[in-house]
């Protein structure tokens, strides 16, 4: 992938800075703002994101004032109290706030949440409903003894249950973590184990690819290993599976008794501090036990109403679509949008079927206007023949979304071509690990083919060469200068925050190593190459994965690869191994094809020693390729946690040296 001045523009910006009509653009409206109120004269989105990162302070109390933020803060209150290092800086030490209270600030009858499932069941609730529920669960929670700081977790789909129990748990100060019901009982124990959850909300059955999965053996193994919990609550079942209560326990009661229980009202909120625990979320655990990443209430709320108010124009009359589940970081950014007032889709089930086009139906059908998924549907979609811009009405939709895996410039040239040709494509890149992006897009800048557009706001992004210098247009490290407000508060169980340094700052001193192998191009925007860890080096240069997939899956046979180095001959030799469409065999044609594209697409250097067809590739259970475990088990070394992948029996194809 190059980067040059000559990368082509895709599309223009969505708002001109100096003609949008007030209301229209919010960034410009915020632009506009902060150069009346700082009495600055900022004239670009690059100049915005200098004066962001100069001015931290201001711009993130501005941010909040902004983006109408609910909180409680003394007059002179601090905006930061520095640390002695980069992770001991706290942000808005003296302000109280609660993130279901700013979720739940419209009351109307809009629709709020619309639910939708392969098996074609339709849900709605309005807002008023919705505020009506999280009531009704409070009540209950309350009633069970549940504080703040106490865990209510969730074996949950991606359902308007979910939501409500989330956000029942985060008004009075518990602290939510979730799964989604196809990670094995191991991986949620060894998740759940940790934080000791006190209630479990649960879902009965679920289906994915037309197959109805019934869960009531697990939860009783759930229920075993997690003696914390007082309480399950099991979710309606949609599939009339039969499924019933784990052994009868009495500890177990359906949802419905739990909303009979109290009367829908107003919801009492609790004002806590701004870096109070909402969220639990975990690393991949592909490396060993996942690690507990905390996250504030006050640093998610903020950083996600800067991404969707500021980043992604997010207005009242949108309907955002992204596709996930609720062990994915995007789960908890999607609801977040509930702050703007939008409604939003959720779906549960294969994006796949019972056909192909089935979320760009679900987006025809309820008029999404912001459409979210993954790099890897994209080539997917693609490959299977979805052209929507020849099949589907979606006269509302104006942006689609990308993140998971870097967007190839193919992946910009599908939905370009197949998608809609005057859409805005904003990939974008960040992580569990600060539940929101480094990377992002902007709706006053150009799309330029194979580029995110832009660093996040207040986001001091740089990319750093091995000597930990910031370089522009050459491939390195991708960090953080600053300290941020969505960052951790920490690690669960690691009072001393020696594993959070380990994870983030031991590569450069008091710097934030993010693990992206990243390069800034010549138009101020980011290409991601993937990982750090993944980065292949053989005869010492470095080359990210993401370069040879880019050109690989470009091939109609190939519906996806991974790529990895193996120790050979005193250096690293590159691997390649691809899974084909049925009914096509790797033969020596078709690996010479390969073999030219990468070089033509790349260079020699891409060029793998060795390809190998494989019948799947093992991947973890938010569904990216598990490049490290294929290492390890090519070099016959163990995966420590195997419970963290979707398909662990993948790995067996990679035993052996993998038929190398």
């Amino acid at each position: 992938m190059t980067t040059n001045a000559d990368s082509p523009i895709l599309c223009q910006a969505r708002f001109d800075l100096k003609t949008a009509a007030p209301g229209d653009c919010h960034l410009v409206d915020f632009i506009n703002w902060i150069n009346s109120t700082q009495r600055v004269q900022l004239a670009s989105y690059a100049a915005l994101h200098r004066w962001s990162v100069q001015n931290r302070e201001a711009f993130w109390q501005a941010c909040l004032t902004f983006t109408g933020i609910s909180v409680d803060a003394p007059a002179e209150a601090r905006v930061l109290k520095h640390g002695r290092q980069f992770w001991l800086d706290q942000w808005f030490p003296e302000h109280r706030l609660n993130y279901a209270a700013n979720l739940l600030r419209f009351r109307d009858e809009q629709t709020a949440l619309i639910f939708c499932d392969e098996h074609n069941n339709r849900q709605s609730l309005s807002y008023a409903a919705l505020s009506g529920q999280v009531s009704q669960v409070q009540q209950w929670l309350l009633a069970q003894g549940v504080q703040a700081g106490d865990r209510v977790a969730g074996f949950a789909a991606n359902r308007i249950e979910t939501v409500v129990a989330m956000l029942a748990s985060a008004s009075i100060g518990a602290i939510w973590s979730s799964c989604s019901p196809d990670f094995g009982v191991g991986g949620i124990l060894d998740r759940f184990t940790q934080i000791e959850p006190k209630i479990l909300f649960a879902v009965p059955t679920h289906c994915y690819a037309g197959r109805i999965n019934t869960h009531q053996a697990v939860l009783e193994k759930l229920m075993a290993g997690l003696p914390s919990l007082q309480a399950v609550v099991l979710l309606p079942d949609l599939y009339g599976a039969g499924a019933g209560d784990p052994d009868g326990h009495s500890a177990v009661l359906p949802w419905s008794e739990v909303l009979a229980s109290a009367q829908p009202a107003e919801p009492d909120f609790a004002a806590l501090p701004f870096s109070h625990p909402l969220f639990i979320m975990y690393s991949s655990g592909t490396t060993g036990i996942p690690k507990c990443i905390v996250h504030s209430a006050g640093g998610t709320l903020l950083q996600h109403r800067k991404e969707h108010h500021l980043h992604l124009n997010l207005q009242r009359d949108d309907v955002l679509f992204y596709f996930t589940t609720c062990g994915w970081m995007m789960w908890n950014w999607l609801v977040s949008g509930l702050a703007s007032g939008a409604t939003l889709v959720l779906y549960d089930g294969s994006p796949f079927h019972p056909q192909p086009s089935i979320l760009f139906d679900l987006a025809a059908e309820t008029g999404v206007s912001i459409f979210g998924t993954s790099a890897k549907y994209l080539s997917a979609a693609e490959k299977a023949g979805v052209k929507p811009r020849q099949s589907h009405k979606l006269p509302r939709l104006h942006t689609l979304l990308s993140t998971g895996s870097p967007l190839s410039a193919e992946g910009f040239d599908y939905v370009y071509r197949d998608v809609k040709p005057d859409i805005s494509l904003q990939s974008i890149s960040g992580g569990t690990d600060i539940i929101s992006c480094f990377v992002l897009g902007s709706p006053i800048l150009p799309i330029y083919r194979g580029e995110i557009q832009c660093a996040g706001l207040g986001m001091d992004v740089k990319v750093y060469n091995a000597a930990g210098k910031p370089v522009s247009q050459e491939k390195g490290e991708l960090v953080c200068q600053q300290s941020f407000p969505s960052m951790p508060t920490g690690f669960w169980h690691d009072p001393d925050h020696k594993k959070y340094q380990a994870a983030y700052f031991e590569r450069f001193d008091n710097i934030w190593t993010h693990g992206d192998y990243a390069e800034q191009t010549v138009h101020g925007g980011w290409i991601i190459y993937g990982r750090s860890d993944t980065v292949l080096n053989p005869g010492g240069v470095r080359i990210g994965t993401a370069e040879i997939y880019r050109q690989v899956e470009q091939l109609p046979q190939v519906l996806e690869s991974v790529a990895v180095g193996q120790e050979w001959d005193n250096d690293v030799r590159i691997v390649l191994f691809v899974r084909l469409q049925p009914g096509i065999t790797l033969d020596e044609q078709l690996i010479g094809d390969i073999r030219l594209s990468i070089r033509n697409g790349a260079s020699p250097r891409h060029v793998p020693a060795v390809i190998r067809q494989v019948p799947d590739i093992p991947r973890t259970l938010n569904g990216k390729i598990a490049e490290i475990a294929v290492r390890e088990t090519l070099h016959g070394r163990p995966v420590k946690n195997q419970d963290a992948l979707a398909n662990p029996d993948a790995l067996a194809f990679f035993k052996g040296d993998g038929g190398i």
